[in-house]
């Protein structure tokens, strides 16, 4: 009888050791790296979480120019769908070379029109117009500097340099829209960056429009 308590008491003693072990942590994503800048797996706009959809490298034939990284509330593998998915948007640039801010804001301009049905671009021209201010203002984007494009339904589109916004949210919609063909349209920036913020898998440097 005493083996047997001893027993029940060893196999209790057993079971409380289990029951206090800690639970091991599931591991965080760990951030993308898109040469040599970190993308973080998820982010956060308007208090709505979001997940990146996918980062890569703009090229100018063979200059890397800067990175981007496309976050979402949801998966998307098309432009259509990209454009389509519901809540709030943010595509998020870090530069790999000084670029003319001011230049910089009018082939961004140039690439809405190029890729922008008439009447979707001629309804953001309020908002290309703010843009180039802001870009003009800023002068020169240096190397490691940033830029984000937040959309907000009901608040319209920010732009931050730095981390900081830049103004009121421009409210039209169809900026926001055109401003993302510059980069998903049919004629885009770069065709290997469109598939990287697209998750499609493709050659880094597979060319793109070079006046973008």
């Amino acid at each position: 009888m005493e083996t047997m308590n001893r027993r029940h008491l060893l196999l209790a003693a057993g079971a409380s050791a289990l029951a206090v072990q800690p639970v091991a942590a599931q591991s965080t994503p760990a951030p993308v790296d898109v040469a040599g800048g970190k993308y973080a797996p998820t982010g956060t706009v308007a208090g709505t979480p979001l997940t990146l959809n996918g980062a890569g490298i703009r090229f100018r034939v063979v200059v890397r120019v800067y990175t981007a990284g496309l976050y979402l509330t949801a998966r998307a593998s098309t432009t259509e769908q990209v454009l389509a998915t519901p809540g709030p948007k943010r595509l998020h640039v870090v530069m790999l070379r000084e670029i003319d801010a001011t230049e910089l804001g009018k082939l961004f301009t140039r690439g809405m029109q190029d890729n922008s049905p008439r009447d979707e671009f001629s309804k953001s021209i309020p908002g290309t117009i703010r843009m180039a201010d802001i870009f003009s203002t800023k002068k020169r984007l240096a190397v490691g500097e940033s830029f984000s494009v937040d959309w907000v339904p009901g608040t319209g589109t920010t732009v931050s340099i730095n981390g900081r916004p830049q103004g009121e949210p421009i409210r039209e919609p169809e900026f926001f829209s055109a401003l993302m063909r510059i980069w998903l349209g049919n004629n885009p920036a770069d065709n290997g960056l469109k598939d990287a913020l697209l998750g499609v898998a493709r050659p880094a440097n597979s060319g793109g429009n070079p006046q973008q």
